[in-house]
């Protein structure tokens, strides 16, 4: 999904052949001259091997199965406990609960001073400026991911990607914008294995749906109507799925704040850029002006972070989120059209139930109608049949005239009511 028509990826190259003009390769210069170095190691526990596809060993102390990558291709599978994780994250131990089985459906795009906490469907990570930090690395509908960041960050020298910090150039910073930092790289792929997995699930939803749908309109049997209540079952929790994840980007897309503080690189770059200014002023001044120095130093320092980063500029990100916005947006409309045509079919199941109500009532209407008639010849044959003298026992052949003569009154009562019930419309023509 991140080559369609709607990715970050293509719109974040237009604006780079607008600004490469204005920026010169230098041979000595790193790739990413303003990205954090690469981290260290976790050093906790013992190490598994990447690519294990066995088991994981019990974890014990309530540790978890983490897996380490950076920007530079390293990667490493640990287990760690919750300090662990907070101490080389920086995140609050609330946050760690997000990421726990009890908050397992839920979708949050957490932003912390320096790291994000994802939790969206199957990939549960803290990013951070220079590494991702991905639970239960291990589980199948992870692997894609790991892929992906294998993919992109193909495993490179540590030395060959660490930054030159103090030859920071606001020029090459410029043309540089338009790349995206790592940490919204890792996002990107996290949105985009996310919406490959609905989107998978909504194909599949739309296959079973139609023929499942078309035979309940031909035969409405119990076999149906159980296929149908699981397919609404089925089709109810992903609609739910794809609603958290569309919701959680539509919260961020209406908070500019909330987007800015995702910027974790534009972060590090400002406080590298501010501690670098305030070291090498403090170095050539006199030691008598310290205090008068210091505020000067703060005012440059900060008009220099706002001339080159301004925080409001969130237009990369909101780029981003929009794109997989959309593209979530649209499975939401299938899913959407998907429950109306079971709607439809279940009017029409109902209708045609009702049809055939209505065809029984009247059956039995007119089967009412005709046992009043009949009741009424018995009624009159049950009156002659009683041991009661009468002159017409003796009149010879009058039997079969007799019983004739009531059959067509009981005959010309049951047209007279039958008559009358479509007369009040109690019967269809």
């Amino acid at each position: 999904m991140g080559k369609g028509p709607l990715s970050f990826r293509r719109l974040s190259s237009i604006r780079r052949r607008k600004k490469g003009s204005s920026v010169k390769d230098d041979p000595n210069q790193s790739s990413n001259p303003s990205s954090p170095p690469p981290p260290s190691p976790i050093n906790a526990g013992g190490s598994v091997a990447a690519g294990t596809t066995g088991k994981a060993k019990k974890k014990a102390g309530g540790a978890r199965l983490w897996m380490r990558f950076d920007r530079t291709g390293a990667m490493e599978v640990v287990e760690c406990d919750k300090s662990t994780i907070i101490k080389r994250s920086s995140v609050p131990a609330r946050d760690l609960r997000i990421l726990g089985p009890v908050f397992s459906h839920s979708s949050n795009i957490l932003a912390r001073e320096k790291a994000i906490v994802v939790n969206l469907e199957v990939i549960k990570a803290i990013v951070t400026a220079e590494e991702v930090l991905l639970l239960d690395p291990l589980r199948p509908e992870v692997l894609p991911f790991i892929d992906r960041l294998k993919q992109q960050f193909p495993q490179t020298n540590a030395l060959e990607a660490t930054p030159n910090v103090q030859s920071f150039d606001p020029e090459a910073g410029e043309g540089l914008q338009s790349e995206l930092p790592f940490e919204f790289q890792v996002l990107e792929m996290a949105l985009e294995v996310v919406c490959s997995i609905v989107d998978t699930s909504v194909a599949s939803l739309e296959t079973d749906a139609w023929p499942v749908l078309d035979e309940l309109t031909k035969n409405v049997s119990t076999e149906n109507l159980e296929y149908v209540r699981s397919l609404k079952s089925n089709l109810t929790r992903l609609l739910a799925r794809v609603q958290k994840v569309r919701d959680e980007l539509e919260h961020l897309l209406d908070d500019n704040e909330d987007m800015a503080d995702l910027y974790l690189t534009r972060k590090w770059n400002q406080n590298q850029q501010a501690e670098a200014l305030l070291e090498g002023t403090v170095s050539v001044a006199p030691p008598h002006n310290s205090s008068n120095l210091y505020r000067l130093t703060s005012n440059r320092s900060a008009s220099m972070v706002t001339s080159n980063m301004d925080e409001d500029d969130v237009e990369d990100l909101e780029m981003l989120l929009e794109a997989y916005f959309m593209q979530l947006d649209g499975m939401r409309n299938k899913i959407l059209t998907v429950r109306e045509y079971i709607d439809d079919t279940e009017d029409y199941v109902n209708i045609q139930l009702d049809n055939q109500r209505n065809q029984l009532i009247q059956l039995q209407l007119i089967l009412t109608m005709a046992s009043f008639a009949i009741t009424a010849e018995t009624l009159l044959a049950s009156l002659f049949g009683m041991n009661i003298p009468c002159p017409l026992y003796n009149i010879h052949g009058i039997f079969w005239y007799f019983v004739w003569s009531i059959t067509a009154f009981c005959f010309v009562l049951f047209m007279v009511v039958l008559g009358y019930a479509r007369w009040k419309k109690l019967l269809g023509s």
